[in-house]
């Protein structure tokens, strides 16, 4: 079977920073996939990368067996269509409610009369674990958490297989993050989705993750989450064997 996110040879560079010089990267089907990497290790442009808002100085990015690297934005309009992304601040509209923020790419896309705009948008809403009261609300009148549900809620609107999800636990007190845990878990298993997750969050990679890819010397090692404990880098040893992972791996890993 064929990867649902893979990337070859990539290669970004901003002036003389080079950021990934010959990164690989492949993501299968119905998997949560973690990806993590110290700052200015190019997390976030990774993702950029995969999402076609940038292009790479060399490589390729297929997403479901089509190369998507030199499409134009008209090309890829169908494309995005078909992956939802949550940022980390939610980057939801200020002068929108939770609603019409839902709304937006259904509008876009869809050609649906108002009266079902709202109902799917309600639909997503609530599979996201928000009041319903909550549609009516505008961001500034919602706690960290919520903001972050919302965003998945937008992410979800046109039913997408692959959803992107950038820091989502980011600024959340233990008890929301553990509660966003169980919403990824909830909705990978019951959507099918294939998630690919940018986090710093131990917690959050040893609860939802299946695979593992970190980025280290500007490229990526990948491997299930009880093997890349494992890895001899040192930037790997020291991020999963540190003071905070500890409690999680236990003897077993000679914490």
């Amino acid at each position: 079977m064929e990867p649902v996110v893979e990337v070859r040879g990539l290669v970004n560079r901003f002036g003389r920073q080079l950021v990934h010089d010959g990164l690989d990267m492949q993501v299968a089907e119905d998997e949560v996939f973690g990806i993590v990497g110290g700052s200015g290790s190019g997390k976030s442009v990774l993702l950029r990368t995969i999402l076609g808002l940038q292009r790479p100085q060399a490589g390729t990015v297929s997403l479901r067996g089509r190369d998507i690297t030199h499409l134009s934005e008209a090309q890829l309009r169908p494309i995005k269509a078909g992956y939802g992304v949550a940022f980390q601040a939610g980057a939801l509209y200020s002068g929108l409610t939770v609603l019409e923020n839902v709304q937006l790419p259904m509008i876009e896309h869809l050609r649906l009369p108002p009266t079902a705009l709202d109902g799917l948008a309600l639909l997503k809403i609530r599979l996201v674990g928000l009041p319903e009261d909550a549609a009516a609300k505008y961001p500034s009148q919602l706690s960290g958490g919520m903001v972050k549900r919302a965003a998945v809620a937008r992410a979800l609107a046109l039913d997408p297989q692959l959803l992107f999800l950038d820091e989502p636990t980011s600024g959340l007190d233990p008890v929301s993050a553990s509660a966003f845990d169980d919403l990824v878990l909830y909705l990978q298993q019951h959507l099918r989705l294939t998630i690919v997750m940018i986090t710093h969050d131990l917690d959050s990679i040893f609860r939802t993750c299946n695979r593992v890819g970190v980025i280290v010397d500007r490229r990526m090692e990948t491997d299930t989450l009880e093997r890349i404990v494992d890895h001899p880098n040192p930037w790997i040893q020291a991020y999963f064997h540190g003071e905070r992972a500890r409690a999680r791996l236990g003897a077993g890993h000679g914490a």
